[in-house]
């Protein structure tokens, strides 16, 4: 994406045009408001009281229309800076700048997150989820997080995911308008559960129908009795009847006051997504089927957002008439006020319950889906996978790499695994590479299982169930030691490797048993890696012990891959490219030695 910096530049030359008419603006206002005073003193001073009315309301007149110009301008100025905000935001995301990358809408729940979230880094500050991640709302991050982890893959969710993904990113305008739409209305989150947790609060609304009915009597006996008293006919008997309705009307304010507050305030947060809701309603999608389905919630014509939003501020507008207390009775005189509003909100209220947690629903599905198609326009060399039941070999991949390492250091790879049973055991010496190349496979899956693009050229793969182990951490909570818990989470695989599930597993295992010694991680590695050989499954483990690529002489589902090194220039020199067999050399001692600490000499 080499044209983000002419962008940003060229917006910044529009920021400083707009800054400079800004401070001529401010002079000019200054001026208008001083010329103004003067002339509208000057023409009292010596004017007929007419003219000077005249001068008055033309300065008047001149000053404001100097201000709505003004306003505009400072409009023009916000949306352009919130454009170079978020194509700055882009440019960090390319070039995996965390710090200049923008806060994330949500942090993740509080919860235990699964191995399969550690171990690839899927969310968290520097992660997956935070370089594609560009949800306004809590839930729509969260629900692209959802995604991200979910590790069980569903090839017809996917396959919708993708086609819709796939309209998305070259839609670049709708997605930057549904952005720049939300930034401007709030700077913080949004929340949608505030609104459903609005809507979903009980309020007793079985009683209107007849208090309205009761009402709306003692208003028209009050009307009836003030038009006869004002004829003639009769005594003024209206004061009693109108105590009687106030009496009537302030015993009930206590059940009608929750609902009135309630349309108010979800007034106040339906202003939040006001912006959002017209863009989803209005903005042509000619040529994207997908992506139109999607919107069709917003399209409704008997429920189009913009209708429900005016209905609810003109509500909203009729229960705010009941702060003037004067006011307040000169409404309920002649009308039941109160009565009439409550209803209103009720009516309006039921039916926002009904939309609303649809509209909701498809907004975090889109935000989801725009961050992965703002991360597939980001990266246009990167491909769509193919999650295929059939798949032959059992994956795939050409030229795949990690998404978060940076371009100018990624070394890409080419890998397959022919058949289930199989056992890739990859060894090689410290920094090689084995532990990154196990996360970027599983780390494209991840993405693949989203519905987004991955870093390969190209990807095939059948439905996997991903399980990881390798950040293994004790527990003295629970009482576990480090090798206890490798223990229990290589077990776990096991048992996941016999279930009745119709996806095989994928396991992706960094150094087996390190929490034992030599000879029992040997042998006990040996007899796993036994009980791996023809399961229901397959996967790589990387390893150090180059013991375990003997396994490959006695069984052909053991394949055996290894990174090198070598010493150049006193420097240890890593190339990161996988190859087949065993790893012919180490460099722990070379490490040591290079650090100044003793080594034995051979």
């Amino acid at each position: 994406m080499t044209s983000l910096p002419r962008t940003i530049a060229r917006l910044e030359k529009r920021l400083e045009r707009l800054r400079l008419l800004d401070r001529r603006f401010s002079v000019v206002r200054l001026a208008v408001f001083i010329l103004g005073v003067a002339a509208a003193w000057l023409a009292s001073a010596t004017l007929s009281v007419a003219l000077a009315r005249l001068v008055w309301l033309g300065a008047a007149g001149s000053f404001a229309l100097v201000v709505a110009f003004h306003r505009r301008l400072d409009r023009w100025r916000s949306m352009f800076s919130l454009w170079q905000e978020i194509r700055k935001e882009q440019q960090a995301r390319l070039a995996l700048d965390w710090a200049a990358m923008g806060l994330q809408a949500a942090a993740q729940p509080e919860r235990e997150r699964p191995p399969l979230d550690i171990d690839l880094d899927l969310t968290g500050p520097r992660s997956l989820h935070r370089l594609v991640d560009l949800a306004v709302s809590v839930q729509g991050s969260q629900r692209l997080a959802q995604w991200l982890t979910h590790g069980v893959p569903d090839p017809e969710q996917i396959e919708r995911r993708q086609a819709v993904v796939r309209e998305l990113s070259g839609q670049g305008r709708f997605r930057d308008r549904l952005l720049l739409n939300l930034r401007r209305v709030s700077k913080e989150p949004l929340d949608g559960a505030k609104l459903l947790q609005w809507l979903a609060t009980p309020i007793p609304t079985t009683r209107l129908p007849g208090l309205l009915l009761v009402g709306s009597a003692l208003v028209a006996a009050n009307l009836a009795l003030i038009i006869l008293n004002a004829l003639g006919m009769i005594p003024a008997y209206w004061p009693f009847t109108f105590a009687l309705y106030l009496a009537f009307v302030f015993s009930n304010l206590g059940s009608l006051r929750p609902l009135l507050e309630d349309i108010i305030a979800l007034d106040e947060e339906l202003d939040k997504f006001a912006s959002l809701l017209h863009h989803l309603e209005s903005y042509p999608l000619p040529n994207c089927p997908r992506l139109a389905d999607l919107c069709a919630a917003f399209r409704n014509p008997k429920d189009l957002p913009s209708t429900r939003l005016r209905q609810v501020k003109l509500v909203t507008a009729l229960v705010g008439l009941r702060s003037n207390l004067a006011v307040w009775l000169l409404l309920n005189l002649v009308l039941p006020w109160d009565f009439i509003c409550a209803a209103l909100a009720s009516s309006l209220r039921r039916r926002a319950a009904v939309l609303f947690p649809a509209w909701l629903e498809t907004w975090y599905q889109l935000e989801a889906l725009s961050s992965l198609a703002n991360f597939a326009h980001l990266h246009p060399e990167y491909a769509y996978p193919e999650i295929m039941p059939q798949a032959n070999p059992v994956f795939s991949a050409r030229g795949m790499g990690h998404p978060l390492i940076p371009a100018e250091r990624k070394i890409c790879n080419d890998f397959a695994i022919d058949s289930l049973g199989e056992v890739d055991v990859i060894t090689g010496s410290n920094m090689a590479g084995k532990s990154t190349f196990i996360k970027t496979v599983g780390i494209n899956l991840c993405l693949a299982y989203a519905g987004g693009p991955v870093n390969a050229s190209a990807l095939r793969s059948l439905p996997l169930r991903l399980h990881t182990c390798i950040h293994i951490s004790d527990s003295i909570a629970d009482g576990f030691s480090y090798f206890y818990a490798e223990v229990k989470c290589l077990k776990r695989l096991l048992d996941e490797l016999q279930q009745a599930h119709p996806w095989p597993v994928l396991y992706l295992i960094d150094e087996i048993f390190r929490g034992t010694n030599n000879r029992e991680r040997l042998l006990g590695s040996q007899a796993y890696v036994q009980a791996l050989i023809g399961a229901r499954g397959c996967g790589l483990i990387a390893t150090h012990d180059l013991e375990l690529a003997g396994l490959a002489a006695r069984s052909p589902s053991v394949r055996n891959y290894h990174f090198r090194d070598e010493v150049a220039q006193g420097k240890l020199v890593f190339d990161f490219k996988l190859r087949p067999g065993p790893s012919p050399t180490t460099n722990a001692l070379k490490i040591m030695a290079l650090e100044g600490l003793p080594v034995p000499h051979s």
